[in-house]
């Protein structure tokens, strides 16, 4: 079934979501938003399974333009049903829709053949995965800094504590608002890091059979990281009292500290993925002082 999805399949569908979504601007209708939402999601659905089925009969993730092109309008797409769902009286569609079927209409005038050699895919991955892990590990740490002078302001003005003994500290609102955008960008980088991490895995273990286990603690810790941070952001946006007061506080210091523990991991070595990046540190030095001696 997988073979039959054609990008003509959820190009149609976006286009027939971008129609419903400019006909908010001229009359009202009250099945429409239900319309729109389905058929993006079918859009994305079927999307999602040609880039299975691209990925599974042998073509290496994002191993040619077609494949960056595809995947960055999948994640447009996505990103569009989850402003949808959580601002469904905005039109945030006239603006995301019609550079998802742009992004899907160059992916598809290039060929679906490969035409990255495999070290360039390797090191692109790479990249990908380094760059959002570590914009996520900003973003949590950002969080819990906020959190924690939330935390102090909150109880300095509960007792009323002389400003001019004490420091001084953004207000309330300001840090709480910090609080809020950190759970919500540190999920996301985090999110892409894991996912860039997981093909670069798969890629690895295609070619040389080199990937790291996925049983490995480095993976199920990440993979926990992540799921504590959804819901952490979910609480904050579904839980009314949690959008108010200390408790957003407490969710982005205990992300930090989750954070902390995975590093830890990371860098005690302890686990497959820690042996493979020393290796391949031990390989770069070595290739650094046989430079330095010719």
């Amino acid at each position: 079934m997988l073979a039959h999805v054609h990008v003509v399949c959820f190009f149609t569908s976006y286009a027939v979501a971008l129609v419903l979504e400019m006909s908010r601007l001229f009359f009202r209708m009250p099945v429409r938003l239900a319309v729109m939402v389905g058929f993006a999601s079918m859009g994305l659905v079927l999307q999602s399974a040609y880039l299975a089925h691209h990925a599974r009969i042998g073509a290496m993730p994002l191993s040619s333009w077609h494949d960056w092109h595809l995947i960055a309008s999948w994640i447009l797409a996505a990103s569009y049903l989850l402003l949808v769902a959580t601002r469904p009286q905005t039109n945030v569609g006239l603006f995301l829709l019609p550079v998802v079927l742009i992004l899907t209409a160059v992916g598809w005038s290039f060929p679906a053949t490969a035409s990255f050699p495999r070290d360039q895919a390797l090191q692109m991955w790479g990249t990908a995965h380094g760059l959002m892990l570590l914009l996520g590990t900003v973003a949590v740490s950002l969080g819990f800094v906020a959190g924690l002078m939330y935390l102090v302001q909150s109880w300095r003005l509960k007792r009323l504590a002389s400003s001019r003994l004490t420091i001084k500290l953004p207000s309330l609102e300001w840090l709480q608002s910090v609080n809020k955008q950190s759970l919500v960008y540190s999920s996301g980088f985090i999110a892409l890091g894991l996912i860039a991490g997981i093909v670069l895995n798969a890629i690895k273990a295609r070619g040389s059979g080199a990937g790291v286990p996925w049983t490995d603690s480095v993976v199920i810790s990440s993979a926990g990281l992540l799921v504590w941070l959804l819901a952490a952001t979910a609480f904050e946006w579904l839980y009314k009292p949690a959008q108010q007061g200390r408790k957003v506080a407490y969710l982005t210091v205990a992300s930090f500290l989750f954070l902390a523990v995975v590093m830890a991991m990371v860098l005690g070595g302890s686990s497959e993925y820690s042996r493979q990046r020393a290796e391949r540190d031990d390989v770069r030095l070595l290739s650094l002082e046989a430079r330095a001696r010719t």
